[in-house]
């Protein structure tokens, strides 16, 4: 088995255009993918120079590996099982700031460069007032970004054409203008100049985005089976799903210097991705949501199997095309088609997403990713949702912490449960409902104001018990 390597594998030489923080399993098995396919398919001809967010990394493995890796799609697409492998070419490296900070400052000298990419975790796009000088590291992403841009902007001159467009994918949203905000406030705290501020507002472009696809990672398992399968020494293959989605906020002419679109991959160039965060939110979030707890009762452990079973997935496909899509306003074609991959995605033989894990914060997740869609639902009807009121009161014999004989392994916040383990001791379930519907604090709103709700939960819950 041959270690992989530009001295094994025949790279073509590409400026970098890219700029990546962060060299974890996701950005790899979804940034770096599809670059390393716009490559192959469009004249895009760029590089990424990654580099390392925090002090202790994979930037020397990476490194070691000479910026290359496979990633291997596993999963169900249209139907059909797909299994593929894909030699990643497009990283050239991994700079580690915490190493020589000017080397990293010297990356924004670059010509070349176009695109700074960030998947910082949600508490990467942070401030930190004691971050005050950027003649040494700064702390924080943001604080470095900044640090690099005004080096840029002083290398350059301020020159217009100087300017990046960023595309953060932390998973908060509006990441783009929390991520612009966040670098005025050093740009302030640093008393830099206001030419700086003007260029950074005129001639930069930060993003909105919205990222979507499943990258379980390494494959720890059954590593040695697919080293030999690929025939190299892989130390950093990532795993992914086949399904890849994209919604990036920009001006028009972004898509043809960053050609997705033309590459065919699933990315949208959109004024407003909102309505896609719904969908995702809605369809995707709130069908996992929606099954935990109907599932779980009914002896299912895994997204897969209670999918796949006859009786629980014509619950979760009725829950979405019936009673999800019908309160969401994009083209119903565009609905159902991400709905159809979303069953896809369920049903991926390749992971094991357990239904205990989902199940984590559960009355957050219900406020957020399902009431919606069941009080929109009666807006719009004027009758109550039969699926998603009883995926409300699953939930709420879910947090009895009881599956039959079974004691279930509830996780949230203290005050939640100890709230149901206090309501669970009363034998009336009119009054389980009663209380637990009331909880403002819970669902943002007393939900027994709603008429008929309180009644149609009752219903459901005495057939659950």
């Amino acid at each position: 088995m041959k270690p992989l390597n530009r001295n094994n594998i025949k790279v073509p030489e590409r400026p970098i255009k890219v700029l990546q923080f962060g060299e974890g399993n996701f950005l790899r098995g979804f940034v770096d993918w599809m670059i390393d396919v716009m490559n192959e398919k469009t004249d895009f001809n760029g590089d990424v120079q990654i580099v390392q967010p925090l002090s202790q990394g994979m930037g020397n493995l990476l490194n070691s590996q000479d910026g290359l890796f496979h990633v291997k799609l596993e999963g169900i697409q249209s139907g059909e099982i797909v299994q593929k492998a894909r030699l990643i070419t497009c990283v050239k490296g991994v700079t580690n700031p915490f190493e020589d900070y000017n080397a990293y400052l010297k990356l924004g000298e670059n010509k070349d460069l176009k695109f700074v990419i960030s998947n910082t975790t949600e508490a990467g796009i942070i401030f930190d007032s004691s971050d005050n000088s950027f003649e040494v590291l700064p702390l924080t992403f943001p604080g470095k970004l900044t640090s690099l841009l005004f080096h840029r902007f002083n290398n350059f001159s301020g020159a217009p054409d100087k300017g990046l467009v960023i595309i953060p994918c932390e998973l908060i949203d509006k990441n783009g203008i929390q991520l612009k905000s966040t670098v005025l406030d050093y740009a302030r705290l640093w008393n830099l100049p206001e030419t700086f501020t003007k260029w950074l507002n005129e001639h930069n472009i930060f993003c909105n985005t919205l990222v979507d696809r499943i990258v379980p990672g390494f494959p720890k398992e059954n590593i040695m089976e697919i080293q030999n399968e690929l025939g190299f020494e892989d130390n950093l293959v990532v795993m992914a799903e086949p399904f890849h989605f994209w919604v990036i906020e920009s001006p028009e002419n972004l898509q043809e210097i960053f050609p997705a679109i033309k590459a065919g991959l699933q990315v949208k160039f959109v004024q407003d991705q909102s309505p896609y965060r719904t969908r995702k939110v809605r369809i995707l979030n709130g069908a996992h949501s929606a099954l935990v707890p109907v599932a779980y009762l009914s002896g299912f452990r895994t997204v897969r199997e209670a999918v796949a079973d006859k009786k629980i997935g014509k619950f979760i496909s009725d829950t979405i095309y019936e009673e999800i899509i019908p309160t969401l306003d994009l083209p119903k074609e565009e609905l159902e088609q991400f709905a159809s991959d979303v069953m896809d995605r369920f049903l991926n033989p390749f992971i094991h997403h357990k239904l205990i894990s989902i199940s984590l914060n559960s009355i957050s997740k219900f406020k957020v990713r399902v009431l919606p869609s069941l009080l929109e639902y009666h807006s719009r009807k004027g009758n109550w949702p039969k699926n998603l009121t009883r995926s409300l009161a699953a939930l709420l014999k879910f947090y009895s912490g009881k599956a039959g004989k079974e004691t279930i392994e509830l996780k949230d916040d203290a005050h939640v449960l100890e709230f149901f383990e206090k309501i669970w001791k009363e034998e009336e379930l009119s009054f389980i409902v009663s209380e637990t519907l009331g909880r403002v604090d819970f669902w943002g709103e007393d939900l027994r104001k709603f008429d008929g709700l309180e009644k149609e939960v009752l219903k459901q819950l005495e057939e659950l018990v």
